[in-house]
């Protein structure tokens, strides 16, 4: 046999493609090695890698033979990148040269090859898993420290391999004479790596929401925000523990379905951020105002997922929220309404989730002492307006609770005879409250998770509002100028504490509530 077809992966975007390795020899000739199939450098470089590691373990060398090689990697017309497919190459080289006899149907080989033969980890094997076990494909091998994150996927044989040798002598058909008896000896077998499950665990230790004296109000707000998937912002004085609370929120949020925990671990697998083998705990990013356009919202010249992504289903808190690039606030937009976030270069577009609930903090002003009862304020009137002017008018209508975090008097801080509400006794309301909405939405005609993600259309379904209620909401927002989407995010708001209260029906405290949190400055 001097042509082989194998099969490999790479990830494009946040899912799997399949590649297939062509290998083609012709002997007794000018010896000749040529990678096709737009490679990048890494792939390039995978020859070389390959060639010893076939060395190391035991094969010829590709390079000391006379003859012309040819490796295509197809689709052509698909930029290769990354080192997933030495392990690919060097078997169909193998097969190729008939030094080994295997069938590759239904296999797909991705990793790495140092060079002695040794298989090292790559990004999005969860990614490239449900790819395979979706087009068919029975068996995946890949690098066994990637083996528990692509066990995840169930109804598919993963194998974790270490080195080249294992993977040969696992496929290597033995051969047999005209008796059918082996004219060689077993060679040993690799077992499957057994499903991965999935199980949350309460976090112990830590702060919890009781260890924060006062700042009730701050608290009520984060407690609808994570019940309704609300954003929020919180604005006071340096010290006020906006950045503790904002940590402590991502505890209160409930447990991911495995749903959810498989797509999270997707997404950081390709970016490679995956520390476990799992994620199931929602995320919780907290770039820095210093953060740049393409970190926050993604791209690059093959589109990449940003911080708005690796948030999804999770948190994402921008501290000194006014310090951002005007750039990086404004492309909020798209995901805070849609969930989404598209990206369009000129070698591709893309279209990454991002559906998060944003946290955000902010001071009064530059020095921070606006209202502040201890100090007193410096920044001049021209600083106040530059400061006012950072959060454009679409972003903060965007935003649904906007609470003020004010100082809190000593005694309070030192007093320990009064204890709080706890994580725990706050996380099991806000989980009754999501279980009343996923019944809600149950039968809806498209998947609709939290009250945040209803649309304008579906309002009059699920929060329709009687006559009374409906009256004192236009008079309130026609007094305080609410814009359309305040007005129906308004509403969206009052369902959520509903919900919390366990009450089906929208009242006027509900409305009265919910319009106590939109920002003053919108007045």
């Amino acid at each position: 046999m001097s042509f082989s077809r194998i099969y490999s992966a790479q990830t494009h975007l946040l899912k799997g493609k399949v590649v297939a390795v062509e290998v083609d020899i012709t002997k007794k000739t000018l010896h000749s090695f040529t990678l096709v199939g737009l490679p990048d450098k890494a792939v390039g470089e995978s020859k070389d890698r390959m060639s010893s590691a076939l060395k190391n373990s035991g094969f010829k060398s590709p390079k000391n033979q006379n003859q012309k090689i040819v490796i295509s990697l197809s689709p052509a017309d698909i930029k290769k990148e990354g080192p997933y497919f030495d392990l690919a190459i060097a078997l169909a080289y193998l097969l190729s040269a008939e030094e080994i006899n295997f069938n590759p149907d239904g296999r797909i080989f991705l990793g790495e090859l140092s060079l002695n033969g040794e298989l090292r980890p790559i990004k999005g094997a969860l990614p490239l898993t449900e790819m395979a076990k979706k087009l068919g494909y029975k068996e995946i091998y890949l690098p066994f420290e990637n083996a528990k994150e692509a066990a995840l996927v169930e109804d598919i044989k993963v194998y974790g391999v270490k080195n080249l040798k294992e993977v040969i002598d696992h496929i290597y058909i033995i051969k047999k004479d005209k008796n059918n008896k082996p004219l060689e000896k077993e060679r040993p077998k690799l077992t499957p790596v057994p499903t991965t499950e999935i199980s949350h665990e309460e976090k112990t230790g830590g702060i919890d929401f009781s260890d924060i004296k006062g700042r009730e109000g701050a608290k009520r707000g984060l407690e609808i925000a994570a019940a309704g998937g609300h954003n929020i912002a919180m604005s006071g004085p340096p010290g006020t523990g906006k950045t503790m609370l904002a940590r402590v929120f991502s505890q209160i949020l409930p447990n991911l379905s495995k749903d959810d925990c498989l797509e999270i671990t997707g997404i950081h697998s390709v970016v490679g951020l995956l520390d476990d083998a799992l994620i199931t705990e929602s995320p919780f990013r907290a770039p820095h105002h210093t953060a740049s356009y393409v970190s926050m919202i993604g791209g690059g010249v093959n589109p990449k997922p940003g911080e708005v992504t690796l948030a999804h289903k999770g948190v994402l808190f921008l501290d000194e929220f006014p310090e951002f690039e005007k750039r990086v606030l404004e492309s909020l937009r798209q995901p805070l309404e849609d969930n989404i976030i598209s990206i369009s270069r000129a070698k591709g577009s893309a279209i990454f989730p991002s559906n998060f609930i944003l946290v955000a903090a902010m001071n009064p002003c530059p020095c921070g002492n606006k209202g502040n009862k201890q100090k007193q304020c410096i920044c001049k009137p021209s600083d106040l307006d530059r400061y006012k002017r950072k959060l454009s008018g679409p972003i903060m209508d965007r935003i649904d609770i906007w609470v003020t975090v004010g100082n809190v008097d000593y005694e309070k801080l030192s007093d320990d005879t009064q204890e709080g509400d706890k994580t725990i006794n706050i996380k099991t309301r806000v989980k009754n409250a999501r279980e009343i909405q996923t019944k809600r939405f149950k039968n809806s005609t498209r998947k609709i998770n939290t009250n945040s993600e209803i649309n304008v259309k579906e309002l009059n379904i699920y929060a329709p509002l009687s006559d009374e209620t409906k009256k004192l909401l236009n008079t309130s927002a026609e007094r305080l100028q609410l814009s359309a989407r305040a007005y129906h995010r308004t509403i969206k708001l009052a369902r959520t504490i509903c919900d919390l209260e366990g009450i089906e029906n929208i009242s006027s405290n509900h409305i009265l509530e919910a319009l106590q949190y939109r920002p003053r400055e919108m007045n």
